[in-house]
């Protein structure tokens, strides 16, 4: 079988940052998928399941009520190997198109105070695996660490 696009990416040279992981074509529509590197890979440990649910929750839920990026998002998630997540928008974007969304989600993230939308037996199949105070960590050192001065050389995956 053909080796998917994201595992040809140099995950020794890949750092914290944002990246367009593709660009799909449905019809005249254009899918940008994003990859939101948050850690090191295979250098950083990965970020726990529930720190990564609580963002997940979090994250979905200020993308989806975004006044104007709310109706492109079609999804947000964590990889598989949980040193970031995937963002996927209708749209044909570039990584430097969405920093000011990213900054603007991840202080929401990071100042988020209270109960995390959906997390309830009703509305979540595995509601108790969240950790707030971990998310809200992380999304600091994202903005402290990637964000606040991202360079030219995080917004474009290594050779």
């Amino acid at each position: 079988m053909k080796k998917i696009a994201s595992f040809t990416i140099d995950h020794i040279k890949l750092q914290p940052g944002i990246y367009v992981s593709r660009k799909d074509y449905l019809g005249d529509q254009v899918i940008t998928t994003f990859d939101i590197r948050m850690t090191s890979p295979n250098e950083e440990p990965v970020m726990n399941t529930a720190e990564l649910h609580a963002m997940e929750h979090l994250a979905a839920t200020f993308l989806r009520n975004h006044a104007e990026f709310g109706p492109k998002v079609i999804y947000w998630g964590p990889m598989g190997c949980r040193t970031g997540n995937y963002l996927l928008l209708a749209g044909d974007y570039e990584s430097k198109d969405i920093v000011p969304l990213m900054t603007e989600m991840f202080e929401f993230i990071r100042d988020f105070e209270g109960g995390i939308p959906g997390a309830s037996a009703k509305d979540c199949g595995n509601y108790l695996d969240m950790n707030l105070g971990m998310a809200k960590y992380l999304a600091d050192q994202y903005l402290k660490n990637v964000l606040y001065d991202i360079r030219p050389e995080r917004l474009t995956y290594p050779e």
